[in-house]
């Protein structure tokens, strides 16, 4: 054991183009992020571990209506809201991951109970919202994830077969998913990612974020990664795989596995979006091919940062 962790966080890739962002709205999402990163952070300084530390960050980022995750969960085409989350364990490849849930205040944590308490990986729909009663889950009424930005951008498309992942130019709402990585004190990293999927998505659309492998993947060989952007690329791409996949066979540096995914391969078949990954040593790196990703990082060395654009 020893005193070096590192924490990433991520609040989406692709962001609004600068012009639509004002400087309030510019520091109320860097004052969330930076709460997310306080939250994760304190848990590691208290020698906590990845997988709690991960959790405790990504819980706040669901909490916050600025994220499309958990409160801020984007409208579906039927005016509902779907909510995918999934987390994983790096020391020992445990997973959790759900999808097409509705109600749950707070899907990663629900992912941990899947991992932990159901001799399962992955549930969804109706089957995970029983479990969730089974484990003693309250839902929150449907007002609790209205949010009069979210309404509007789904009263704009709703009518169309238009579907959108809030990262695109053509308006001012905000997207994305939201995600941790961390390393431990113990040498343990893990990996966390939510989402509340695509604004007039329809016939239960899954994206990349609770998918094992293609949004989230955590390995203790190699690494910890949590993706944000066009979901059906990254899942075509097995994104978060191939980033461990090319450190593990090819011998690549997090920092040139990563690069080469994000800057080279995904773009080659039309995806963009980025992701945040973190090692057992404690490099981190956060590549992105949008304008811009929510994103913060801190290091035991005291070194942090918060930001937004390039």
């Amino acid at each position: 054991m020893n005193n070096t962790y590192s924490l990433v966080i991520h609040g989406g890739a692709g962001t609004l183009v600068k012009g639509l962002m004002t400087t309030a709205l510019e520091t109320k999402y860097k004052k969330a992020l930076q709460a997310a990163l306080d939250a994760g952070t304190k848990v590691l300084e208290n020698r906590g571990t990845a997988l709690d530390a991960v959790e405790a960050a990504v819980v706040m980022l669901e909490d916050s209506p600025l994220f499309n995750a958990g409160k801020g969960a984007v409208f579906t085409h039927t005016g509902t809201h779907e909510m995918d989350a999934a987390i994983m364990d790096g020391k020992n490849l445990e997973a959790g991951g759900v999808s097409l849930i509705t109600g749950i205040k707070n899907p990663i944590s629900f992912s941990r109970d899947i991992m932990e308490n159901s001799d399962h990986v992955f549930l969804a729909g109706e089957g995970a919202m029983q479990f969730a009663e089974k484990q003693g889950y309250v839902l929150e009424d449907p007002s609790y994830f209205y949010d009069e930005v979210r309404y509007q951008q789904w009263q704009n498309i709703k009518d169309s077969d238009t579907f959108e992942l809030d990262h695109s130019v053509k308006k001012d709402g905000k997207f994305g998913t939201v995600g941790a990585v961390a390393l431990d004190v113990h040498g343990n990293i893990a990996a966390a990612t939510s989402t509340g999927g695509m604004t007039n998505k329809k016939w239960g659309r899954v994206g990349d974020s609770p998918m094992i492998g293609a949004g989230t993947y955590a390995n203790n060989k190699t690494c910890a990664v949590s993706c944000t952007g066009s979901g059906e690329f990254f899942i075509r791409g097995v994104v978060a795989y191939d980033v461990s996949c090319l450190m593990e066979y090819k011998g690549l540096s997090l920092e040139e596995a990563a690069k080469e995914v994000i800057q080279n391969r995904i773009r080659k078949i039309g995806g963009d979006g980025g992701l945040i990954a973190v090692d057992a040593k404690g490099n981190m790196t956060m590549p992105f091919n949008t304008e811009g990703m929510y994103r913060a990082f801190k290091k035991s060395t005291g070194e942090t940062e918060v930001a937004i654009y390039k």
